[in-house]
């Protein structure tokens, strides 16, 4: 009796001292709870900038060497009058300077009709080529629509015949149509090309141009007179003046006119210079089936010599007062591009909005935004792939 009274108290004292400490802890870890959960969400670090307004220009690249030219004789490759003379034996001229004006009307007129038949024919080859692939893509969806269906009974063989004809006779128009498209085109590119042959070395205007710097030592050109392919209208001493040579494709040609500015990267100098398109020639090469394109550098350039690699920029598309970000700051998921900007800032911090966007023209590591953003939207440029819509952010570093 005694024992069993002792064990009694024993036990009362010990589940006394259990619940006492299990308050306490419960207590301690409730008030830490709640402090955790009082906490604000420091929110995702990210860096921003202002979407702006700016224009855009497609860049191209191409690889080449500088070389140097010498004498140079103009030539003109038909016969015309000179309406006027501006230069004498002994002067010095600059790359791009008109020696003399001769009256080529009729063949400039000729030319640009040339030009706008070829690029006619050119768009409506690419036009009847995308009809062609759409009607074709959705042929064979059928064809592979009534096969799925043939599987389960839904379909008969007579209809995935006829299907399979249907896009027999698609792909049959496709190839007959475009091949007489095309014949079309390289008649227009060869008479265009025919005339820009005649025309090398004269501009728009009728003017004959020295494609190089130096000193007029022959002119066989006076006004009131005639000049033809026979002899140059004049000879050109060089001044050894240095220029680009690059290569460039029948798809870029195109794009390209004398007298466009490009960039120039000088890979052995670690510098970028200006430079002019000075002449494309008018047929491509045999064996590269590329085109070649001379470009003057318009500045002295200490160290430059003859043989260095040098990379050329062309701009060619150009788009003005339109939304330009970073690159970088696109993201793609399922086809869709989209972007993050921040919302409700407020000091350091903000909501990431998720905002789909469809992209234009591209160029230096920057897009063109064609839909989507304003301007004037805080972009996510750095964090971004770390966020979803709604999410709070951390604005660390970037332009406000």
């Amino acid at each position: 009796m005694k024992q069993k009274r002792i064990f009694s108290l024993a036990l009362a004292a010990a589940l006394a001292l259990s619940l006492t400490a299990c308050q306490s802890s419960g207590g301690g870890g409730g008030s830490d709870s709640s402090q955790k959960e009082e906490q604000p969400s420091a929110g995702v670090a990210v860096q921003v900038q202002e979407v702006r307004v700016d224009t855009i220009s497609t860049e191209n690249k191409v690889s080449g060497r500088v070389v140097t030219d010498g004498q140079e004789s103009v030539f003109v490759s038909a016969q015309a009058e000179c309406t006027a003379l501006y230069v004498e034996v002994g002067d010095s001229v600059t790359a791009g300077q008109a020696l003399c004006t001769l009256d080529m009307a009729s063949t400039l007129s000729s030319y640009n009709a040339a030009s706008i038949s070829y690029h006619s024919a050119v768009q409506s080859y690419q036009d009847q080529a995308a009809i062609f692939d759409s009607q074709i893509a959705l042929a064979e969806k059928n064809v592979n629509d009534l096969k799925a269906l043939f599987e389960i009974g839904a379909a008969s063989q007579l209809e995935i015949d006829q299907a399979e004809l249907s896009l027999q006779t698609a792909q049959a128009q496709k190839t007959s149509t475009l091949a007489q498209l095309e014949a079309g085109m390289q008649s227009y590119m060869s008479n265009m090309e025919q005339l820009s042959a005649v025309l090398q070395n004269v501009d728009s205007r009728g003017n004959v141009i020295t494609p190089v710097s130096g000193t007029v030592i022959a002119l066989n050109a006076a006004e009131g007179s005639y000049v033809g392919p026979t002899a140059p209208v004049a000879v050109i001493e060089g001044v050894d003046q240095l220029e680009v040579a690059v290569s460039v494709s029948e798809a870029l040609v195109p794009k390209l006119a004398e007298g466009d500015e490009v960039d120039i990267t000088i890979t052995a100098l670690d510098r970028t210079l200006v430079g002019a398109i000075r002449k494309i020639e008018a047929t491509a090469n045999m064996q590269t089936k590329l085109y070649s394109v001379n470009i003057s550098i318009l500045e002295d350039v200490e160290g430059l010599m003859s043989g260095m690699f040098a990379d050329v920029s062309f701009r060619t598309d150009t788009s003005t007062d339109t939304i330009i970000i970073p690159t970088e700051a696109i993201l793609t998921s399922n086809g869709q591009q989209y972007v993050f900007v921040v919302d409700d800032l407020a000091g350091e911090g903000g909501a990431a909005r998720y905002a789909a966007i469809t992209t234009g023209l591209t160029g230096n590591g920057v897009t063109e935004v064609t839909s989507g953003l304003e301007g004037g939207e805080l972009l996510v440029t750095v964090g971004q792939a770390y966020l979803s819509d709604g999410d709070a952010v951390r604005v660390v570093s970037g332009e406000g």
